[in-house]
């Protein structure tokens, strides 16, 4: 069981916070989270998660443009991020009234299903 879960970062203090502060919401689903601004996610920088957070904003206004369908509001309801990375997808559709589940494979090189988790998203492990 251990191994589905995401642990919380080590903490040096008993005064400190697991991982770090996380950000009120909504300001929490667009500031770098804890685990990559203390470097715990290795290779993952703050300045790779705000441009993943652009690069998602302008994949989703690029696919409304081709599905008349995804612009429409209630069309679809519940979608499924099969390599959610860092949740960039998910963000990006946060005024939409749309579910979406973020899902980690469990082959990634880099477990970032904690980072999903400070930003306030959803998520599992595949």
């Amino acid at each position: 069981m251990d191994t589905c879960l995401t642990p919380l970062p080590e903490v040096n203090d008993i005064r400190e916070v697991s991982g770090g502060e996380l950000s009120n919401w909504p300001e929490r689903l667009t500031s770098v989270p804890p685990r990559i601004s203390s470097g715990s996610l290795k290779g993952i920088t703050a300045e790779m998660f705000k441009e993943n957070n652009e690069l998602w904003k302008k994949r989703v206004a690029y696919y409304k443009t081709l599905d008349y369908q995804l612009a429409e509001r209630g069309r679809y309801r519940n979608l499924l991020d099969m390599n959610a990375y860092l949740g960039g997808f998910a963000a990006a559709l946060i005024d939409d009234p749309v579910w979406v589940m973020n899902t980690v494979p469990v082959e990634a090189e880099v477990n970032t299903l904690g980072a999903i988790y400070e930003r306030g998203l959803i998520g599992t492990y595949m």
